[in-house]
Order: structure tokens, then C-alpha cells, then sequence
């Protein structure tokens, strides 16, 4: 008996070279799956990010160990299946992800509902998304300023250099509220002095101003600091939020490096029980990954689903953006199709 899973590998041009604290980018390998199984096709996709240890080459690889183990497999027994997937591939966040997506669109379609209806998710509670600026000159800032001038909120890319150049341009640009990202950029000091005249320049938050391993910094600056601090890169899965409580506000939940919806749900529940704020994030994806993370955006408290908008052309009917605000139908599923 066949597999009902196969996947593909897909190049992914970007509208402008991507650069954050780690480095630049201009192109994404992200990899799609299918799962077939009674008339219906669920689709997922794997967005890899070598901060997490992973590529388009390892996704492929826990796939294809994935492949047999789904082979004969009632889909409709979810829980079942779901756990054979995290017993596969225990290292493989990105490509768990991509199946859980598939799976719960496959479900979806089954159903004939939509996955937020699945959830018992209210879509009228969408928050806006921020549109995300990456460093670049000042010229090509200019242009990223522009273009997103239809949504409420930025979030704005800062490294260890060019920190008062890179926002200072932005700001004089746009009176729109930014969020700033440091992805793991500073050091306790310096972060503070950043982050006390950002305060001043009409910012929202600051996620990950340290790097992850630094957990005492993190705890010095967070009684510190006169602004939101959300954690990113020191969060991957559910278990990791209690101790992110001392060092952190909030904390940035995404589907690629939590290893898809089920387990984002946890984050998300455990993070309420600590009294933390939740961000949902993404990484490059195109409007299928972000359909995912679109159905849960209801359940917290800031969004910055934009991976898609980032993409030269997107290969799948996204869910409109109006005013920042992700439009989400009633198609069953994840409610996206490939072009």
C-alpha cells in the first residue's frame, strides 16, 4: 500500500535580499507536502531555518523516514497519526510542521469547515499583522516603508550595528506604531541602552534582545527595561515557557519551529499559565504556511504573519490583507489552494 504522503521542494525568490542580525538572504527553499487519503488532499509546507538546524535537505530527509510510517494509516484516527508523527521525527520541527498542516487541512476538508471552526476559534478577533522591515540602506528602506504603508504596525529588523541609522530611517518615514526584533543581536548592556531610547521613539516591543542561551541576562534586562520584551529564539516548544516567564513578557509562538499546530496550541495555553503574553509569528512562508498560523491568530495578542508578503510570488491563494487585518473565508481546511 502506497504512502499517503509525498512532498516536493520549491525555490522561492524574494521581493528584496532579506537581512537580519544572522545574515542575508534572496532566495528560500521551502518544501510542500501532500497527504491524500478518500477524495481529499491536505497540503503543508516546511519552512527550515538553520538557527533551528534545519534545511530544505534535512526536511527532505525526515520525510522520507516519515513516508512508510504513515503507509496503511487511517487518517481519520488524528491523534493516532499525530503521535506516530512525533514519534518519527522527534529533531524535525519544520518538517513535522509541514505534515500537522497537512493533516489538519485534510481533516478541514473531511469536515467541510474551516480549521478556525475546527479550533472553535472566532476569526472576527483577528489582530492586525505587522509588515517586517529588514535591514538594508536607507534607500531600500525608503522603498519597504512605501510598501507597507497600508499596514497599522511594522515590525523593523536591527543587528548589532546601525542600530539609531537603521531605525532612525524608518521612523522619520512613518508615523506607524513598530515593533523592533533584534533576533539575538546584543548584549545586556548595550540592549538596555537601545532599548531606553527606543522607548522614546514611539516602539511597542522588542523581541529577542539577547541571545537565547544568555538567561541571566535575560532577567536582568527584563527588570529593566521600560519596554515589552517577547521571546523568539528562546522558545521552541511548550515545556520552554515557564522559564521564560523571569526574562521575558511575552513570548513568539511559530508553527515551523514548534512543530506545527498542536503543539502551538500548547504554547499558547501554557503561556496564559504563566502570565505571559503571546506573539504569533512565521518564518518565509508562502500563503499556505501562513493560512496555518492565520486560523490561530485569533487566540493572542499580536501578529506578525508576513512571511508570504516577503516572497517575489506566491504560489498559493493566500487569505487577503486588509488594513493588516489576514481575511480568513470559509473554505474548508486551511482554505488555501496552490495556483
Amino acid at each position: 500500500m502506497a504512502s499517503p504522503l509525498s512532498f516536493r521542494t520549491v525555490e522561492l525568490p524574494l521581493r528584496h535580499a532579506w537581512t537580519i542580525a544572522r545574515g542575508t538572504s534572496t532566495v528560500k527553499r521551502n518544501v510542500f507536502v501532500e497527504v491524500r487519503s478518500g477524495g481529499h488532499v491536505g497540503y503543508g509546507e516546511a519552512a527550515p531555518n538553520v538557527r533551528y538546524g534545519e534545511s530544505w535537505e534535512t526536511v527532505e530527509a525526515a520525510l522520507h523516514k516519515l513516508a512508510p510510517v504513515l503507509e496503511g494509516r487511517d487518517l481519520r484516527c488524528f491523534r493516532d497519526v499525530s503521535e506516530a508523527v512525533d514519534a518519527a521525527l522527534p529533531d524535525n520541527p519544520a518538517a513535522k510542521a509541514a505534515v500537522d498542516l497537512a493533516l489538519h487541512d485534510w481533516a478541514g476538508k473531511v469536515m467541510g469547515v474551516p480549521l478556525y471552526r475546527m479550533l472553535g476559534v472566532d476569526p472576527a478577533r483577528q489582530p492586525v499583522t505587522s509588515m517586517s522591515i529588514g535591514i538594508d540602506v536607507p534607500e531600500t528602506l525608503a522603498v519597504k516603508v512605501r510598501e507597507a504603508a497600508d499596514f497599522p504596525v511594522l515590525k523593523v529588523k536591527l543587528g548589532a550595528d546601525r542600530v539609531r541609522e537603521v531605525f532612525g530611517t524608518v521612523r522619520a518615514l512613518t508615523a506607524q506604531t513598530i515593533r523592533v526584533d533584534a533576533n539575538e543581536a546584543w548584549k545586556p548592556d548595550e540592549a538596555l541602552a537601545h532599548i531606553q531610547w527606543l522607548s522614546t521613539q514611539g516602539v511597542e516591543l522588542v523581541e529577542q534582545p539577547l541571545p537565547a542561551a544568555d538567561v541571566e541576562g535575560a532577567k536582568w534586562l527584563r527588570a529593566r527595561s521600560p519596554l515589552p520584551l517577547v521571546a523568539d529564539e528562546s522558545l521552541t516548544k511548550a515545556s520552554d515557557v515557564p522559564k521564560l516567564a523571569e526574562g521575558f513578557h511575552g513570548i513568539n509562538v511559530k508553527l515551523q519551529k514548534s512543530g506545527g499546530i498542536r503543539e502551538a496550541l500548547r504554547i499558547i495555553e501554557t503561556a496564559r499559565a504563566c502570565g505571559l503574553k503571546v506573539m504569533l509569528g512565521c518564518m518565509v512562508e508562502t500563503g499556505l504556511g501562513i493560512a496555518a498560523g492565520a486560523h490561530l491568530a485569533p487566540l493572542v495578542d499580536w501578529v506578525d504573519l508576513d512571511g508570504n508578503l516577503l516572497l517575489a510570488e506566491d504560489p498559493y491563494r493566500a487569505h487577503p490583507v486588509v488594513q493588516g487585518r489576514i481575511q480568513l473565508g470559509e473554505g474548508a481546511g486551511l482554505g488555501v489552494e496552490p495556483r
